[in-house]
């Protein structure tokens, strides 16, 4: 098992496997997963011949429970520190949910013009901001995140076993196709981390407010985001993300599930490889229900 120590001293678990002279990439999980929620991709973009990286944000997974430094600011640094400790160089990074704000924060911070950062995907991920307030009005009111940490702390085990079950992966739709697997394997990388770090997490991701993050980014970004996604609403995110990045492309879907990395991976790879490649990520695949991929100009 491989650990990178923190400025502060927090041990944080990554993987890193293939190649290490191949380009990387480096995949960041949502809340509150692990690295193990990149299985699928890791294993096809090795098998590209990429290196891959994908690490668990302190207090997940198999990464030290800290007492604090559950924010994005926190977060990126320990990113950092993994980047600086392999020297990677001409990196793609790949953020789902919370890990795509991550993103967000780790390129605008420390990946701009420094030979860091090739390009990076946004994936049904929680940019520009969640929370409803004055200069986000379509935002999600307080009170639903409120909710989360009262459910967490009352009774976690039940509590990450509803959102797998439910909204997250769309198994509570009409004609869904249940997988227990994905089910048992989000509550297991759950339950492997810190109560107070998931409970502090819900802040990071719903109020954190990546704009200047996003207006910074100088690499191309590919967005993706589902309409149907019931976690991270799409009006309110993939839109308005393409927007405020200099160079980002927006692909939209119709009606994809927040986790469908690993509930569609083959289309969700697809696009991944095709942008990674420089090509157009909506090419060639007509029959998938999905309802455009363009350029957007920020504003």
């Amino acid at each position: 098992m491989a650990f990178n120590t923190s400025k502060d001293g927090t041990r944080i678990y990554y993987n890193d496997w293939g190649p290490k002279d191949a380009q990387p990439i480096f995949f960041h999980h949502g809340w509150p997963l692990s690295a193990d929620d990149w299985d699928n991709q890791m294993m096809f973009f090795l098998d590209k011949g990429y290196r891959v990286i994908a690490s668990d944000r302190r207090g997940h997974g198999r990464s030290d429970q800290t007492d604090g430094g559950n924010d994005m600011d926190t977060y990126a640094s320990d990113v950092n520190d993994i980047v600086e400790a392999l020297d990677l160089k001409d990196a793609i990074h790949v953020g789902h949910s919370t890990g795509g704000g991550e993103v967000a924060h780790y390129v605008a911070q420390y990946g701009t013009g420094n030979g860091r950062v090739a390009r990076a995907v946004l994936l049904d991920a929680v940019p520009p901001v969640m929370v409803k307030k004055d200069s986000n009005p379509g935002g999600t009111p307080i009170e639903v995140f409120d909710g989360f940490r009262a459910a967490l702390a009352a009774n976690r085990a039940q509590f990450y076993l509803d959102i797998p079950t439910g909204p997250f992966y769309g198994f509570n739709r009409p004609g869904a196709q249940v997988s227990e697997g994905l089910i048992r394997n989000w509550w297991r990388q759950g339950m492997m981390g810190s109560v107070k770090a998931g409970y502090e997490c819900i802040k990071a991701f719903s109020e954190t407010d990546f704009t200047e993050d996003l207006k910074k980014i100088d690499v191309p970004v590919l967005v993706i985001h589902s309409e149907d996604d019931q976690i991270v609403p799409y009006a309110d995110s993939g839109p308005l993300t393409a927007k405020l990045l200099r160079n980002g492309t927006l692909k939209t879907y119709k009606n994809l599930p927040h986790g469908c990395h690993a509930t569609h991976p083959d289309l969700i790879n697809a696009d991944l490889l095709a942008f990674f490649k420089g090509e157009d990520p909506g090419a060639d695949r007509e029959a998938v229900p999905f309802r455009s991929a363009e350029p957007v100009t920020a504003e």
